[in-house]
């Protein structure tokens, strides 16, 4: 059960990794405009905008540069993954 569990983990970690990835490459994208515009670019945007544009709501970019994916990705790399580890924490320990 606990080959189970850290199977579990390891692979939501995998999926943060690598969503966080695909994030920097749909920020850096914008850099190049006509990058979004490719297959690729708008894949990458209906992956990344729905969890972007939630963070877009509340911080409001100031001048030309906006911050809310800066605080996104760290929400997704500290936050959430502290939670997910928290959860595997309380489980591996009632699993013992």
């Amino acid at each position: 059960m606990i080959a189970i569990l850290n199977m579990v983990y390891n692979i939501l970690v995998q999926v943060l990794d690598i969503y966080s990835i695909l994030l920097i490459i749909y920020i850096l994208m914008s850099w190049v405009p006509a990058s979004r515009e490719t297959k690729f670019g708008q894949l990458l945007g209906k992956i990344a905008e729905p969890y972007l544009g939630f963070f877009r709501k509340f911080i409001p970019p100031l001048g030309m540069i906006d911050l809310s994916p800066i605080v996104a990705i760290f929400v997704l790399q500290y936050l959430i993954r502290r939670g997910i580890f928290e959860v595997y924490k309380l489980i591996y320990i009632s699993l013992m």
